[in-house]
């Protein structure tokens, strides 16, 4: 099994800032892609960014410049620090994290989601 924990969200007025963490746990041999997607209520689950394990990163157009991805792969841990934040980031942000196990099948898991809200 693999587990991801996700920490750092909170409530913040808008144009502040937070920062999101996950650690992955369990029987890992490599995680390829982490990423960050959240969803707002009403709304479907969307892309937020996402990081390769040789540090690619791709990010929505609504977050670019606003938003870092990053990931520390000795930690088997991703970042997001989210600055600027409008009362629109408003969600429940997941990560999610995939790649291989130690008995070399592959691995797609998911955080519990943690809560982030702006106010106006």
């Amino acid at each position: 099994q693999v587990q991801l924990v996700e920490s750092g969200g909170g409530l913040v007025q808008a144009g502040g800032s937070l920062r999101l963490s996950c650690a992955a746990s369990g029987s890992i041999f490599s995680i390829n892609i982490m990423g960050w997607y959240r969803q707002a209520p009403g709304k479907q689950r969307e892309l937020v960014a996402v990081i390769t394990s040789g540090n690619s990163t791709n990010y929505a157009d609504s977050v670019k410049g606003r938003f870092t991805i990053s990931r520390d792969n000795a930690k088997n841990t991703v970042y997001l620090q989210m600055n600027r934040l409008k009362p629109e980031d408003t969600a429940v942000y997941y990560c999610n994290a995939e790649g291989r196990r130690q008995d070399n099948t592959r691995f797609n898991a998911w955080g519990q989601g943690t809560q982030v809200t702006v106010s106006s």
